[in-house]
């Protein structure tokens, strides 16, 4: 849920900044995502093909750590995208860890088809979850 906050420390160079727009983080909250432009050869890292993202929480479950969020604004929506949705849910491993689970669901604009902008997208997100993993285990009572 500290998404917004946690994602620019962990993981700016692909995300430049981030803030609530509307809302306290409860069901119809709205958070803004920026992203960088240009890619960090030297790490290897795509960014995302977009500059903006708006989001709205539409589901939470403290207790089962799942959320679902619907994409409103930037990110493709009206140019390639007519529907975005997200649902992440964060659960235990046969290990004692944790596996993260996010299963996105979009649908494209008539006549739109998509090459590389899923993937690099997709390589973003990924690498932010990375990046939030490292910091995570790396300060275990961070979020108790």
């Amino acid at each position: 849920m500290d998404w917004h906050s946690l994602a620019p420390k962990l993981a700016p160079h692909i995300v430049a900044s981030a803030h609530p727009v509307e809302g306290e983080g409860s069901i119809g909250s709205v958070r803004q995502f920026n992203f960088t432009s240009v890619c960090n050869v030297e790490i290897a890292l795509a960014v995302m093909p977009f500059s903006f993202m708006k989001e709205r929480l539409d589901f939470v479950d403290a207790d089962k750590c799942e959320c679902k969020s619907t994409l409103i604004e930037g990110g493709g929506i009206g140019v390639a995208i007519e529907t975005a949705t997200s649902n992440i849910k964060v659960e235990p491993s046969a290990n004692g860890g944790s596996v993260v689970k996010v299963d996105s669901t979009y649908k494209l604009l008539p006549g739109v088809e998509v090459k590389d902008e899923i993937t690099k997208a997709k390589d973003s997100v990924t690498a932010i979850f990375k990046a939030a993993e490292t910091y995570l285990v790396a300060s275990p009572d961070a979020y108790n």
